[in-house]
Parts: structure tokens; C-alpha cells; sequence
């Protein structure tokens, strides 16, 4: 088989060209002579008739000759385009200057009327581009055979170069058969013979009467909404959904079918702004020693890889759990980051953060270490206070003592009114460090954020994993709100709130709009390719302990303005309790937590973080609301 192919393609390049210029020089022939019979009605006088005997080998060297730097021979003719019709007409047109010129002044013929140069070079363009066309549709027609059946959304620019290219790419497997676009002034008309059926408001009617294989979203510049408010639409038909990259992902790219994708879930979320510039945020990181703490982690090991690829000196991972470190050390070292140096340690073992400190000499630290499930952290308070609040305590003194010139902490929207254990540990953490802040020559910064997509224990891959299952999907309430973002554009943000010299220590990013959980569970059912509440049932298993309806990112005392990065916000923090009260108060709350004393525990997280509420004027005591652990 692969010898009878080889003898094939061996023909068609030994051959190809010959062919393509014998056929050229066959329709020179067959024009001329229809030309002199178009001109005297089906009957070609003698002596013209003479004249074409005389003229026509002449006529059939200038066109053929003239056609070579055209490259009339050269073109693929199931690729045939306005390119070739544009060298058609100027290589037919240059010929009969030069062939007319030879007629009259080389021949001293003036029988050979004027009217036949004219008819003579139009029947040729129309033969020519012809024989190009028909072999152009009759690919084309060939490749829309068994194709699937694709409804475009969007009718602009996008649109019309991917459907362009639909019907070239022998690779692409779809067919459009409509567009559908928000702008009504173009509904009825047609782009390469495809109609714009409707605006959204159409799409069900459309979905229900062309019964598509798939709809491919072609509007790079869609917001977020809109997409959801498409997905919306589509929710009740079993149907794939394809997409196009964003406008941020397609500078400098040519859009193709190359770059269709199925439609996922970030692309339903707010994104980060765009345009940041990240000199600021290498003037941080390059040249300088860094340790991660919690590098194993979710948002850890994302700042790992980002902070290895801005080339510090030295990147010193840190985390207690062995799999984690061990995951992303590998992965640095594959991709060629052997500065990243693993270190096995617990953020609150003063000994062990003392020895590493004083080996490596870190001037920054990013402190991500943390135990962050609310309903896990509700059943063991003490074990959330060791890590959250005596760990980012001993993180700080140490950085303090080693010269640490900067220490970046990652904090939560949990930690605003917080309802929850592990929101209050990480407020407690933040007064700390607010109150450090102000005395310390290592400059300490808050940065806030939501919940961000695939992190471990995220709702995400629960999700997922149930659908996988067959169902039902969990949701814990009908009105549950969270923001959410990539963790990629997360820790991003991170990087440049960190690399800000403002007097502020705390740093909230900007996440979009909230999201419903519902919703994002029924657009996971959906981009799974199937119907929500008919493939998929979602059920509702009531709130959690410690969660709230809704976050927030910023306290009701506290004020929020733009900072010089867009997307951060910087935030001046509200009243905080008095030094020396903090201090005996976080001392009284660790002492409970190394007594394993949960009651003592949860009192003393009311007191601290009720306390600072109240200093507020603007909150009351009763948000506070921590639910004894369940005995064993």
C-alpha cells in the first residue's frame, strides 16, 4: 500500500506541471478560435480564417511565455483565490498588449479587428478562473460530505475567517451552516454563503430547526457574561460547545481552526486585567534569594513556578507534606529550574525555619502556608490556630531576626467578618502582622483573594468528580455566591501587589463579580456535554459549618481604593486592638491549642476577632459564629 501510494505522489510531482501547462496552452487555442466565431456569428470568413492558421502558434508562445512571471503555472487550484484571479487578469491582459503590438506592427495586419483582442482575453480570464473555481468547489463540496453540522456565534471578523477556513482545511471536520449575532442589522444577510439566522434571542429556534453537531462561540472580545448568557441559552440541548482563544491569548496569532477548543469553565469567569507590567515584579524577584513556604500547595506551587521563571537567585521550597514538595521540585527540575532547592520543614518549628533561614538567607518569603478547609477546620480549631496563627507568628519573628527584607502573606476573603474557624485564625494572622507591620524593618503584606478554580478540595473537581460519577451534584444552597479566578491569574496579581512600596500591608485582589455556585454547577453539567436536571440532578445539602452566603474582600471599617495595579486594590485597614492586648491575647489563644483545649479555643477566636469588631463601631458581635467540634 505504501509503495502503490509513493508511486502516486511520485507521478503527480513528475507530472503536475506538465499538465497544468498544457491545459493552459489548450484554453489559449479554444479562446481564440471562439473569439473569431463570436465575432462573425458562427462563420469565420476565409481570409480570417487564414489569419488565425497564421497568428495563432505566435499568440500561444506570448501568452504561455508571458504567464511564467505571473506564476500562472505555479498555483494550486483547489487553493484558487482573488491572489490568482488578480494574475489571471493582469497576465492575459499584458500578453494581448504585447500580441496586439505584434499583429499590427510585426505582421502588418489589419484584419485582425480590435473587437477579437477584447473578446479574445475576456473568454480566456472566464476559462482560466473557471477551470480554477470548478476544481475549488468540487473540493469543497467533496469535503462538506459526512462533515459535522456547526452553528457559528458571532458574524464579525472571526467569524468569517474561521468559517473561511472551515471550508479549505481538509483536517476540520465541520460544516457551518449559520451564524447567529447580536447585532440584528445583519440577520438575512450571508457571509461566503452562509446565513445570519437570528440574534440570540433566535438561537433555541435555530438549535431546534437546523439540529447542529456543534456551536463554536466565535467572538474573542465576549465577556465573561456573555458567554455564560449563551451557555444559558443552550442549556437544553445536548450539544458540544466549541470556542475561540481571547482576544488576550490571540495577539500576534492568526485565528484557524488550529485554535478551537471546547468551551471550559474559565472562560465563564471574570478574567484579570490585561496589560500588566511586570518590570516592577522583576525588579523584585530577579537576582533575589526566595522561599515559598506551603510550595507544595495549590496557590505554593503556582508561585513556584512563576518565581522560578523571574530567575531569582535562589528558590527555597518549604512545606511539611513530602508529596507535594516532592511534585513540584520535580516538575521545576524537568523544566530546566535547578535553583529550586526542596526543603522538608513545619512553619511552626522555630528550630527547624531558624536552621534553614540562617543556610539560605532569604530576602523575600511568601508565608502559603496554611490549612484552609472551612468545614474540616471547624471540626479541629486547635490544629487551624497551630498552623495559621502560631505558624505565621513564628514565620514572622524569624524573618524578622534572620534580615528577611520582605515578607508576603497570603490571606483570604474569609478573614473579613469571618464566620468560620479558619477565617478567624487568618484574621487573628492578619492582626498580627498589621501590628508587626508598624515596627519592623521587614515589610510585611497582605494579599487577599477569593477562591481560586482546581485548587485541592475546591468545589471544581468535586464537581467534576461527581458528574463523572453519574450524579447528583451537591450544592450546599440555592444562593451561594463565591468569587473565583484561575490560580494562574491569582498568584500573578499576587506578584504585583507584593512588588508595591505602599505604606499598606494588606492587598485585596480585584475577582470579578461574585459567582453562583448553582450556576456553576449547571455550566460544569453543561460543558460536560450534558443536560443539567435531566442527565445530571442537582440536590441541595444545606450550609456547612462556618460558611457564608456571600464573601467579601474588604471589612466594613476598612477602605478600599485603586492601587497602582490594576485589578489590586489597596486596602487601609480599620481600627486594630492595642499592641500589648493582642499580644497576651494571641499568647492565651496558643496556649489553649497546645492544650488541644477546642471550647477554650473557639472563646478566645470570639474574643480576639469580636474584640476588633467592636473597636469598629460598625459590626456587631454576633457574626462571630464557631460550632463546637462533634465529639468522636
Amino acid at each position: 500500500m505504501t509503495r502503490q501510494l509513493g508511486k502516486v505522489l511520485n507521478w503527480r510531482e513528475t507530472w503536475y506541471r506538465p499538465v497544468v501547462v498544457s491545459t493552459h496552452l489548450g484554453l489559449i487555442c479554444v479562446s481564440n478560435y471562439l473569439a473569431f466565431l463570436l465575432r462573425f456569428d458562427g462563420a469565420v470568413p476565409y481570409p480570417q480564417a487564414g489569419l488565425v492558421a497564421e497568428t495563432l502558434p505566435w499568440l500561444v508562445l506570448v501568452r504561455g511565455l508571458v504567464f511564467v512571471p505571473f506564476r500562472l503555472y505555479e498555483g494550486l487550484w483547489r487553493y484558487a483565490s482573488l491572489w490568482d484571479l488578480r494574475n489571471i487578469i493582469a497576465g492575459v491582459g499584458v500578453s494581448s498588449v504585447l500580441f496586439y503590438i505584434l499583429v499590427r506592427y510585426g505582421f502588418q495586419e489589419n484584419a485582425y479587428f480590435l473587437s477579437i483582442f477584447f473578446i479574445d482575453g475576456i473568454l480566456l480570464i472566464c476559462f482560466i478562473g473557471g477551470f480554477r473555481l470548478v476544481w475549488r468547489l468540487n473540493r469543497e463540496i467533496g469535503l462538506r460530505e459526512g462533515r459535522r453540522r456547526v452553528v457559528v456565534y458571532g458574524a464579525g471578523d472571526a467569524g468569517e475567517m474561521i468559517v473561511r477556513e472551515m471550508r479549505q482545511n481538509p483536517l476540520y471536520e465541520g460544516e457551518p451552516v449559520g451564524f447567529i449575532d447580536d447585532d440584528w442589522r445583519k440577520v438575512g444577510r450571508r457571509i461566503h454563503g452562509i446565513p445570519v439566522m437570528g440574534t440570540r434571542e433566535s438561537l433555541p429556534e435555530v438549535m431546534r430547526t437546523e439540529s447542529p453537531d456543534e456551536v463554536l462561540i466565535a467572538i474573542p472580545s465576549a465577556s465573561a457574561a456573555t458567554i455564560r448568557d449563551i451557555v444559558t441559552v443552550l442549556e437544553a440541548f445536548k450539544v458540544p460547545i466549541k470556542t475561540l482563544p481571547s482576544l488576550r491569548d490571540l495577539i500576534g496569532c492568526r485565528v484557524g481552526v488550529r485554535q478551537i477548543r471546547s468551551l471550559a469553565l474559565e472562560d465563564l469567569l471574570t478574567r484579570a486585567p490585561v496589560g500588566i507590567d511586570s518590570g516592577r515584579v522583576r525588579d523584585l524577584i530577579t537576582g533575589r534569594r526566595v522561599l515559598v513556604t506551603g510550595a507544595g500547595g495549590s496557590i505554593g506551587s503556582e508561585l513556584c513556578r512563576q518565581l522560578a521563571g523571574l530567575q531569582p537567585s535562589r528558590l527555597v521550597l518549604y512545606d511539611r507534606y513530602e508529596n507535594g514538595l516532592h511534585a513540584i521540585a520535580t516538575e521545576l527540575s524537568d523544566n530546566g529550574m535547578g535553583d529550586a532547592l526542596p526543603v522538608i520543614g513545619d512553619v511552626t518549628d522555630r528550630g527547624r525555619l531558624d536552621e534553614v533561614l540562617a543556610e539560605h538567607r532569604p530576602e523575600i518569603i511568601f508565608h502559603a502556608a496554611a490549612h484552609k478547609h472551612v468545614p474540616l477546620m471547624e471540626g479541629n480549631p486547635c490544629e487551624a490556630v497551630k498552623n495559621n496563627v502560631t505558624g505565621t507568628r513564628v514565620v514572622a519573628q524569624a524573618a524578622e531576626e534572620h534580615g528577611v527584607r520582605r515578607v508576603i502573606f497570603i490571606s483570604t476573603d474569609k478573614a473579613v467578618r469571618p464566620t468560620s474557624v479558619m477565617g478567624a485564625t487568618k484574621r487573628v494572622a492578619e492582626l498580627l502582622l498589621q501590628r508587626r507591620a508598624s515596627h519592623s524593618r521587614t515589610l510585611f503584606s497582605i494579599v487577599r483573594f477569593g477562591n481560586v478554580l482546581a485548587s485541592n478540595g475546591s468545589v471544581v473537581p468535586r464537581f467534576l468528580a461527581q458528574i463523572k460519577a453519574g450524579g447528583p451534584l451537591t450544592v450546599t444552597h440555592p444562593d451561594m455566591q463565591r468569587y473565583f479566578m484561575l490560580i494562574q491569574e491569582a498568584v500573578q496579581l499576587v506578584l504585583h501587589a507584593a512588588a508595591q512600596d505602599e505604606a499598606t500591608p494588606i492587598y485585596a485582589l480585584q475577582m470579578g463579580e461574585q459567582v453562583s455556585v448553582l450556576d456553576l454547577a449547571r455550566n460544569l453539567i453543561r460543558l460536560s456535554g450534558l443536560v443539567p436536571d435531566r442527565d445530571i440532578q442537582i440536590v441541595f445539602s444545606g450550609i456547612r459549618p462556618g460558611e457564608k452566603l456571600e464573601e467579601e474582600l474588604v471589612g466594613d471599617a476598612e477602605l478600599a481604593e485603586p492601587s497602582t495595579v490594576d485589578g489590586v486594590l489597596h486596602v487601609h485597614p480599620g481600627p486594630l486592638p492595642a499592641h500589648q492586648t493582642l499580644r497576651v491575647q494571641v499568647e492565651a489563644l496558643e496556649h489553649f491549642a497546645s492544650r488541644n483545649d477546642a471550647p477554650g479555643v473557639l472563646r478566645q477566636l470570639r474574643l480576639i476577632v469580636s474584640g476588633c469588631e467592636q473597636d469598629s463601631d460598625s459590626v456587631s458581635t454576633g457574626i462571630v459564629k464557631f460550632r463546637r467540634p462533634q465529639a468522636a
